[in-house]
């Protein structure tokens, strides 16, 4: 799964890969970003403009699933394209999700023990991403999972779908809606560039912000 990561790179460092030249602010580096708060997102609104970076909200919630409906703040890839609350969101609502690492949780270890993993050469990763609009018209979105790869299988069994370079455009394409399309195009990262180690149990408490101490080895 992941239910907490790290955006703390230069908006720059990552906006320029995807095709976005300008970037108006800088928003405060974040070490440890929890669910149920607003998280940076990349989008295309239609084939004829170029991607531009949105606050979404970290909870998915269709704004026809009223009451009590779930608000997943995941989406397990193998079920995002045909399951009834997804995959009218996967067709036409991709987005990426910038990050420069996710936590787990080793819970082999007691107590259980956070990890900080990310890529051996600390570049930005994507999250593959998909979002609604809510029932008061903002926008939810949910990080797609898939089974944990490489050195992340230390951890847990579940990973954020972590897309390779050349995939980044293909999964902003508001055209693409064909599903095994898709499935040719879009790649995950190679598993051997990802790393992690053991951090403080100060993650435990998320708080939206927290500090560079956060990702230090333990």
């Amino acid at each position: 799964m992941c239910g907490r990561f790290a955006l703390y790179s230069a908006y720059p460092k990552f906006a320029t890969k995807v095709g976005i030249s300008t970037v108006e602010g800088e928003p405060a580096p974040r070490y440890n970003v929890p669910p149920g708060t607003w998280i940076t997102a990349i989008r295309r609104m239609s084939g004829d403009e170029p991607p531009h970076m949105d606050e979404l909200w970290w909870g998915y919630k269709p704004k026809w699933a009223k009451g009590k409906a779930s608000q997943p703040i995941n989406a397990r890839v193998e079920t995002v394209a045909t399951s009834g609350y997804f995959k009218s969101s996967f067709q036409k609502h991709r987005c990426l999700i910038p990050a420069d690492g996710w936590y787990e949780w080793d819970k082999a270890a007691s107590p259980k023990q956070p990890h900080f993993i990310c890529r051996e050469d600390r570049e930005p990763i994507y999250f593959a991403g998909i979002y609604t609009e809510r029932e008061d018209g903002s926008l939810g979105c949910a990080i797609i999972t898939e089974p944990a790869r490489g050195s992340a299988q230390d951890i847990h069994d579940r990973m954020p779908l972590i897309l390779d370079d050349e995939s980044l455009e293909p999964w902003l394409d508001v055209d693409l809606t064909d599903r095994e399309t898709l499935r040719n195009v879009v790649h995950h990262l190679n598993a051997k560039l990802i790393t992690h180690w053991p951090v403080s149990t100060k993650v435990n408490r998320p708080s939206g912000a927290g500090d560079e101490s956060l990702i230090n080895p333990a």
